[in-house]
């Protein structure tokens, strides 16, 4: 049952990287109108979620198979 669950999570993590790309995209998209508008807040808080999205995607790749 253990390894049942474990396939489980692999694979919901796997259908997930497709989505933090997208949200990844649109970070970006994000980050480059805050910097066309010099949003110095907006800068911050985009960067910030762009790392949070590095971070789960560099966890789903790590995770063994």
């Amino acid at each position: 049952m253990k390894y049942v669950m474990e396939a489980l999570r692999r694979k919901e993590a796997q259908e997930r990287l497709p989505v933090i790309r997208m949200e990844i995209d649109y970070e970006l998209a994000t980050l480059y109108d805050a910097m066309q508008e010099d949003d110095k807040v907006m800068i911050i808080k985009t960067k910030e979620r762009l790392e949070e999205l590095r971070k789960q995607m560099l966890q789903i790749d790590n995770e063994p198979v």
